[in-house]
């Protein structure tokens, strides 16, 4: 039953990171396979480097391409919902973004916990997967990832990957600490982009 939860929130969010990678791509006007390119980096990237720095080879989708499967219908749509209304909401990307991410950070956390890796190293390897896919769509679309600028987006990925370290120590149950660590990292990138909070920055002055 765990096994067939975690398949399952894992397409949830390979969807809504598929998505949010569609919606920057055409709001740039690239072509078909652009769009596919960056709808296929944001939903896979953060777990590829993941698998790699976890020695967890081949990595996931070469394994099961389902998710291959699943991110080219995921672009097929969206494309043709796009076309139908022209324009998508402005609030639409940072939501599905804060989705993406609070899954795949758990996502992340829960697998390295798996491999026998300590708590530590499941917050780095949840925050990994969480935020770097939506690094590689930031960069490669010419802008600066939220994960560099004041947005509180890594925090909340922390926060997430902390909260559900902390409940499996205090065995809560698997189900039940997914749910709220995924709870609370959402609550916070949601709070943070509904209220606009941000973290303090800094500069040498000049």
């Amino acid at each position: 039953m765990l096994e067939n939860f975690i398949y399952i929130f894992d397409m949830l969010g390979t969807i809504a990171f598929a998505i949010s990678g569609v919606l920057v791509a055409t709001r740039l006007r690239m072509d078909p396979f652009g769009i596919t390119v960056l709808a296929g980096v944001t939903a896979i990237g953060g777990g590829t480097l993941r698998d790699m720095m976890m020695g967890s080879t081949p990595v996931f989708w070469i394994m099961d391409n389902t998710y291959i499967y699943v991110i080219l219908l995921t672009a097929l749509l969206s494309v043709l919902w796009l076309h139908r209304i022209h324009r998508f909401p402005a609030y639409l990307l940072p939501t599905l973004d804060a989705f993406g991410l609070a899954i795949f950070t758990i996502i992340g956390a829960q697998k390295a916990l798996s491999f026998g890796f300590s708590g530590p190293v499941a917050i780095v390897m949840g925050c990994v997967t969480g935020v770097v896919g939506g690094m590689i769509r930031d960069i490669l679309s010419g802008q600066i990832p939220y994960i560099l600028q004041k947005e509180i987006y890594a925090t909340a990925s922390i926060l997430g990957a902390i909260l559900y370290v902390i409940c499996g120590f205090l065995e809560l149950g698997s189900i039940f600490s997914m749910v709220i660590a995924i709870l609370g990292t959402l609550s916070l990138r949601l709070s943070a982009i509904y209220w606009h909070l941000s973290l303090p920055v800094f500069s040498d002055g000049r």
